[in-house]
């Protein structure tokens, strides 16, 4: 099944039910070329490794299980000295934009890009993040990219059981760094308007078990440290959700995993099945960051044994995103 495929087949399952996908008669229609296949990123994360000098090699490439690849945090440059737009001639950095827009969906590619463009604005955009590739395109590799707001992987399945490679990081601040109560131009704040429609399906008692007072500290790689199976989880647990409520929140995580390539999509949702499916999951909103006190949660998280994904809205958006089988 191609990308475009699995991508139609799990937004049309999140909705429950599977939509006709074109017209039979385009069967009996003139053959027309297609369009070519973008590259993998993969691919070209082995184009930008075979393309790099000694100098340059010896500054960004590290061997794979070097600690710094496991790093995650909502502001930071994992070679400091070395920037995409300083360390890279213009070809490469055209492949780095390449491997990030190929990274994530068609629909969501331009907008994410231009997200990283603007809250890297006065200090070079897209060129002032940083690149460090782990181990060797063709064995076990990793290419990692980050900056403000954003910490990206391409690991080819190298890491084992870790959807998108390892901890990931996205955030916006669209206008201003205290966003108002509806973050205009933020383009992430969709996704907590699907989780606050969530939130507004649940009857009383729900709510009082999914509302919670503080959130948990940003903290770098601490944030997304794993419960493990064995954890009481607070928040309201998807086993106390209706059938309707937990189809609502299956909705809710397709719509959150969206701006993601598709692979990325489906190995998420198989490691969240392979760990106990929506029923082990956690949903918790928190009150004491309400921007606007209008009841529009700003901060919210879904957590599962082997899985955090934690929004928080408030003064803008920083989202921490950890899928890991195996968790104890």
């Amino acid at each position: 099944m191609s990308p475009i495929d699995r991508r139609r087949f799990l937004g049309a399952a999140a909705s429950g039910a599977l939509l006709a996908a074109g017209d039979p008669l385009r069967v009996f229609a003139e053959p027309r070329a297609l369009p070519a296949a973008p590259a993998r990123p993969e691919t070209l994360v082995a184009a930008l490794w075979k393309s790099l000098d000694e100098a340059q090699r010896a500054a960004i490439v590290f061997p794979f299980d070097h600690p710094l690849r496991s790093r995650v945090d909502n502001n930071w440059l994992i070679v400091p000295e070395k920037t995409v737009g300083g360390a890279f001639t213009p070809d490469q950095q055209d492949l780095v934009r390449q491997i990030f827009r190929s990274l994530h969906s068609p629909e969501y590619a331009d907008s994410i890009l231009k997200q990283v463009e603007h809250d890297n604005v006065g200090i070079g955009g897209f060129g002032a993040c940083s690149v460090a590739l782990f181990g060797e395109p063709g064995s076990r590799f990793e290419f990692v990219l980050t900056g403000r707001h954003v910490t990206r992987r391409c690991d080819g399945d190298s890491v084992a059981g870790a959807a998108f490679g390892g901890p990931i990081f996205y955030g916006h601040a669209a206008e201003s760094f205290n966003e108002t109560k509806d973050h205009p131009g933020n383009v992430y704040w969709y996704q907590a308007k699907r989780a606050n429609e969530l939130f507004q399906a649940l009857d009383g008692k729900q709510r009082e078990k999914a509302l919670l007072a503080e959130p948990r500290p940003e903290e770098g790689t601490k944030t997304v440290a794993l419960p493990g199976r064995a954890a009481d989880l607070a928040g309201l647990r998807g086993a106390d959700l209706s059938p309707d409520q937990r189809a609502l929140l299956r909705a809710v995580m397709a719509d959150v995993l969206a701006p993601f390539r598709a692979e990325d999509v489906e190995e998420t949702l198989k490691l969240v099945e392979r760990s106990g499916g929506l029923e082990s999951l956690a949903l918790s909103y928190y009150k004491n960051h309400d921007i606007g006190s209008d009841g529009v949660w700003d901060v919210w998280q879904i957590e599962g044994p082997s899985m955090i994904w934690y929004f928080r809205g408030a003064p803008h958006v920083h989202t921490w995103v950890h899928v890991r089988d195996g968790a104890v």
